[in-house]
Formats: C-alpha cells, sequence, structure tokens
C-alpha cells in the first residue's frame, strides 16, 4: 500500500545521514593529505573531466594552505564541493590512483576535495575577482552545473549575466535529482550562493524556455546566449498500465523528496524499480530509506553492461534492494486503478548495439511480480519539440555542435546534458567552462 510518513522523525535522520561523512578532525585530513605521493603528470588529473590539479591542491592541504588548496580546486571546477559529494570518483580520480596498483587503498581525494571548498564556504572566501565590465551581456538559460559554471566563468571576465531557470532554485539536478543522503537541499543552496557570491550574475527563476521566454527575444537583449537547459522529460516505458496510480517517474520521486521532505513523500510497501543507472539506485535505495519493505531493481541486461558503477550497486545491496536481471517490463496490472502487479519478459543477450553493449532479446518467457508502485527509472530525453522550434541542430533533441559549444545559431551556444544526453555533474562543469571560452572568443574579450 503506498502511503507517506512510514516512519518516525529519528529513522528518517538515520536513513538519510551523510552518506559519505567528512573527516571528523583537520588532524585526519593532514594525515591522508600526507600519503600522497603528489605524482608528476598524475592519472588523477587526467581522469578529472575539469583537469584539477589533485596533487597540488593535496600538497597545499599537507601545508595547512587551506584557502590555497580550494582556490587550485575553484580555479578547474567551481561546483568542487558538490562533486565532492555526487562525483562517481571509483571510475574518476581515485579509481585512478596509483596506489590501486600497489593494492593499497587509494587517497581519498573526494573527502579531501570537500574538506577545503566546504571550509571555503562556510567561512565565504571569495577567491576571485571579476575584471572591470566589458558592457557584454550574456543570458544563460538553465540554473544548473552547466549554466552555473558558465556564468562564473564570464562573470570572473567582467561580462554580466542573466541566468535563467525554470525552477525556483538553482543546482539543477544537484538541486532536485540526486538522492538526498549524498548532498541536502540546503547545501545545495549554499553551493549556488557562494558561486553567485562573485557578483554579476543575476538569477531569474521560474522563467521557462519556451513558455515565459524566448529564445529568439534573449538573442535580441543580450550579446551571446548559452543553452543549458538539461534533459527532463522522463523515458516513457510505452506498456500498457503505465498510467495507472503508483507508476511514477523516478526524478519526479527524487524531485518530491528533495522539494517537499521525506514524510510527505508517500511509497509503497513492495516497490519495482526500472533501469539502472544512478537515477535507479538513488529510486531504489531512497524508497527503502522512506520505509518500504521491499524493494527490487529490473533491468534488461546482465550485471556486465550495468551502467551505474560498482559502488552504487553496493549501496542498493546493503539497503536491501533486490536485483532481477535479464528482464524487461511488459505491462502493468491493475485493481480499482491502482497497480498490483509488474508482468516481466525474460530477456537474453543479442548482438552488440550502438552502445557497444550486447542488447537485450526477448525470450518469449514471462514472469509477474506482486508490486503496489513502479518507479520508471529508464532515463531521460531531451526536448526534442522545444529545440526544434528554434531550428536548433539536433539528433533526436540532443543538440548538435559545431565544436566543443557552438550551434548552428549565430551567437547561441550550448553545453551539458542539453548536448550529451545526460552525463556527470563534473562533465556538466567543464561544458560550462568550454562554453564561456568560445563565448568570450566570440565577444572578442580574450
Amino acid at each position: 500500500m503506498i502511503q507517506s510518513n512510514r516512519l518516525t522523525k529519528e529513522q528518517y535522520t538515520v536513513n538519510f545521514s551523510d552518506i559519505h561523512p567528512p573527516f571528523e578532525t583537520a588532524d585526519a585530513a593532514l594525515v591522508e593529505a600526507n600519503r600522497c605521493l603528489f605524482c608528476y603528470d598524475a592519472p588523477c588529473t587526467k581522469s578529472c573531466p575539469t583537469g584539477i590539479d589533485v596533487p597540488k591542491f593535496i600538497k597545499q592541504i599537507a601545508t595547512e594552505n587551506i584557502k590555497g588548496s580550494a582556490h587550485t580546486i575553484f580555479s578547474s571546477n567551481i561546483m568542487g564541493a558538490g562533486c565532492s559529494k555526487v562525483c562517481p570518483v571509483e571510475k574518476l580520480c581515485e579509481g585512478s590512483c596509483v596506489f590501486n596498483l600497489m593494492e593499497e587503498e587509494p587517497i581519498p581525494i573526494a573527502k579531501l576535495q570537500r574538506y577545503s571548498t566546504e571550509k571555503a564556504m562556510e567561512k565565504n572566501w571569495q577567491l576571485f575577482r571579476r575584471n572591470e565590465p566589458t558592457g557584454k551581456k550574456v543570458a544563460v538559460v538553465g540554473a544548473g552545473p552547466a549554466g552555473l559554471s558558465c556564468a562564473h566563468v564570464l562573470s570572473r571576465a567582467g561580462v554580466d549575466v542573466t541566468i535563467y531557470e525554470k525552477e525556483a532554485k538553482g543546482g539543477g539536478l544537484m538541486t532536485y535529482g540526486i538522492a538526498a543522503y549524498k548532498v541536502t537541499p540546503q547545501f545545495c543552496e549554499d553551493e549556488v550562493n557562494y558561486i553567485l557570491g562573485i557578483g554579476g550574475i543575476e538569477v531569474r527563476y521560474n522563467q521557462e524556455l519556451g513558455k515565459d521566454i524566448s529564445l529568439t527575444q534573449l538573442k535580441k537583449d543580450y550579446d551571446a546566449v548559452y543553452l543549458a537547459m538539461g534533459v527532463g522529460i522522463a523515458r516513457k516505458l510505452d506498456i500498457p498500465g503505465e498510467k495507472l496510480e503508483g507508476v511514477v517517474d523516478a526524478i519526479q520521486f527524487i524531485y518530491d523528496i528533495r522539494s517537499n521532505g521525506f514524510s510527505s513523500v508517500p511509497v509503497g510497501d513492495k516497490v519495482a524499480v526500472i533501469g539502472m543507472g544512478m537515477t535507479a539506485i538513488d529510486a531504489a535505495t531512497q524508497a527503502k530509506r522512506l520505509g518500504a519493505s521491499e524493494v527490487t531493481l529490473v533491468y534488461r541486461r546482465t550485471e556486465a553492461e550495468k551502467p551505474c558503477t560498482d559502488v552504487e550497486l553496493d549501496i542498493a545491496k546493503l539497503d536491501g534492494c533486490e536485483i532481477i536481471w535479464l528482464a524487461a517490463p511488459l505491462k502493468v496490472k491493475g485493481s480499482n486503478g491502482k497497480v498490483k502487479q509488474l508482468v516481466c519478459s525474460k530477456m537474453k543477450l543479442g548482438e552488440p548495439d550502438a552502445s557497444g553493449r550486447r542488447s537485450p532479446v526477448d525470450t518469449g518467457e514471462t514472469f509477474a511480480m506482486e508490486v503496489d508502485m513502479v518507479i520508471k527509472a529508464a532515463g531521460q530525453v531531451p526536448y526534442e519539440k522545444l529545440v526544434k522550434k528554434y531550428k536548433l541542430d539536433n539528433k533526436n533533441g540532443k543538440l548538435v555542435l559545431k565544436d566543443k559549444a557552438t550551434t548552428n545559431i549565430k551567437g547561441v551556444f550550448a553545453g551539458g546534458d542539453a548536448v550529451n544526453g545526460g552525463k556527470e555533474v563534473v562533465d556538466a562543469v567543464q561544458a560550462g567552462k568550454d562554453g564561456a571560452k568560445a563565448i568570450l572568443e566570440f565577444l572578442k574579450l580574450c
């Protein structure tokens, strides 16, 4: 039965406490910082999409230069604080640490990064200054990681930036789409405010492209436009019963948790989650932590093809989530308009598809699961109608660029999930930097 407020306030506090707690003392951070070998041509830096000089910022921690360490991080990644909490570091910087080759624990790079950046945010160290105003104005659509990153670089260069954001708060998926035990809404708000602290950036909330504002008008009013609206339309399962009460979208489910609080979000007793990406894991673990007695992840391929990391999957397993591999939803059955059963097709793997993974093939066999809630986490699709409306080059809604940031329309640039279809926060931050660089070149400011 789907219901809200299943647990006590104390249980919610425990279930949604910080999954990766910070160092308890400065000495603990110093001990780990001094383990670093400060590699020349460091593989950890190479594996960071934003190119953070990891050995340098760790060396600065080791010499107790915390402000310098934070500056090193923020110079490459202005959302370095948030990324220290949500980055899949096991496949990026920490996964590249040379200690892995020595069968030793890698340097806890994310934890050290969090140590410096949170100190900077707590003390409101504004580590960058704006150049003299250039008289140029740029509009940024979307106050997520790509938009904020682009805006910050432009502001530092003396450009006046106006961000148009469709939600009531900034941060994008950091604020609305990531598990609450990774980052709290308050942290996200603090991070956005810290980024905006440089000045020269105005954010206009509740302003949606195609509804409240138009690209045509933005082009007239500004010297350049950067599109960072991300993706936000949930992919449909296109199966019978999808509209039954109890079938929900994972992003909306997580959004409600982030916006409305734990006790107010209804969750089923027996929950099936369709998908195996990061969003699916976040939805499954949070359903369990909201009080569901059984949560089962259903994925059409095998574990070898899963898009989430081993670390994320382990979180789900430790939370008691079950997993059914090689299964795809066929239909949802209900009673009185409510979900009662999920029928799945048994799959097998065929030939590789465009992603390089072997394609799931229906065997013709089926099985049924008794459930009272189905969470769809089969991915999101781009704003195809929107980009076509403005005649932007695209492929199935994903913007197609001439280079790293330039669209087919003069003066209009883009980046982040609207282009790549959905990657990590750190990739979006780098896309924002690329966009700012292209805009500055377009405006002849560099």
